[in-house]
């Protein structure tokens, strides 16, 4: 029998497979919209902040230590890679995403779960 937490942990797994992929693989897209791809950035550092959260339900400062890890990881890579770059830009965008989770956690946690309460 699969719990919930080890059901998460699979999903951050597979996440952190997919995020790596794209990261580091050569675009093959035209950028037509510009900084487009930090929305990506936010998008998946908020989500790789919720599955760690529900899979691990760590500390917020360990939670975002490391996947500010994870985030100087990749520009450390792109940085080394022909077809990418590292951009400082793109590590605030990652930050941007685990920021955003906590801000949405907090809300959660003070209007929707003290509506529930209430009822």
């Amino acid at each position: 029998m699969i719990n919930r937490q080890l059901l998460f942990k699979i999903a951050l797994l597979i996440a952190l497979a997919v995020i790596s992929y794209l990261v580091f693989s050569k675009p093959n897209y035209p950028q037509s919209i510009p900084n487009l791809d930090k929305v990506g950035h936010i998008g998946s550092f908020f989500a790789l902040a919720w599955l760690t959260y529900l899979a691990f339900r760590p500390r917020w400062y360990l939670m975002f230590a490391t996947l500010a890890g994870y985030g100087i990881l990749i520009e450390m890579v792109q940085s080394r890679l022909p077809y990418r770059s590292a951009d400082m830009a793109d590590f605030v965008a990652d930050m941007t995403g685990v920021v955003l989770f906590y801000f949405s956690l907090w809300g959660y946690r003070k209007y929707f779960r003290a509506a529930m309460l209430r009822e």
